[in-house]
């Protein structure tokens, strides 16, 4: 038995019902909440390994749930909605949805993409790697920890991973591909508009002046680089 936990939240009784049950044939172990009071509920008693979010939600909606959780955990989160619209897309991936399942969907691809953010979901051992410092940033990968002009910031495990591979190699310049395969592990079903909203949150914790950004640069057309 797969020892990762699967919290699923979805009002839909047969949607709920089938991807639990594909959840359950993959091994992992499951939860369940049909709205998003009881959801809360249930990730104060105890945070799973990953968490199936539908959008639309009775009372506290997807959302307003991923806000709340994002304050507290960055559990993964991989949102299910009926939208279509990129505006949607954006507006969960900007609240810190890992991935983005459009319905109707192949209940056996999403297991495909929970295995491969699972496979990314927590810190990767860095033994060997030694505290990165600049000017007014400092990144220690042993405690998973970054000081910007000496106060502590609070990044989830996917925007540590994507700033410490970019400055670890100073302007090398990553595209979205690349920093997909590199960050997440997978490129064939996550949005490389996620690598986008990513790099803006990071620029909004790590940048002084988020909108002229003086270590995560974008270079147009291909991708984007840390200056020291």
């Amino acid at each position: 038995m797969n020892s990762n936990t699967i919290l699923i939240v979805e009002d839909e009784p047969n949607i709920a019902e089938v991807v639990s049950l594909y959840m359950r044939r993959a091994g992992f172990q499951v939860r369940l909440a049909d709205d998003g009071l009881s959801a809360i509920a249930s990730l104060e008693e105890q945070l799973p390994d990953l968490l199936i979010l539908d959008l639309m939600l009775p009372g506290v909606d997807g959302l307003a749930l991923t806000r709340w959780l994002r304050e507290r955990s960055d559990v993964p989160i991989i949102m299910l909605t009926a939208r279509r619209h990129e505006a949607d897309r954006i507006a969960g991936f900007e609240m810190g949805a890992d991935d983005y399942v459009v319905k109707p969907f192949s209940p056996q691809e999403l297991v495909s993409r929970v295995k491969a953010i699972l496979r990314r979901s927590r810190p990767v051992e860095r033994e060997n790697e030694t505290a990165l410092s600049f000017e007014d940033l400092r990144i220690d990968p042993q405690k998973h920890l970054v000081i910007v002009n000496d106060l502590e910031v609070i990044l989830t495990v996917r925007e540590f991973d994507m700033l410490w591979l970019l400055a670890k190699h100073p302007r090398q310049v990553f595209s979205r591909q690349q920093l997909l395969e590199r960050v997440w592990g997978i490129s064939e079903y996550i949005d490389p508009g996620t690598v986008t909203v990513h790099i803006r949150r990071l620029r909004e914790k790590i940048e002084p002046d988020p909108s002229n950004p003086k270590h995560i640069l974008t270079v147009w057309g291909v991708g984007y680089k840390f200056e020291p």
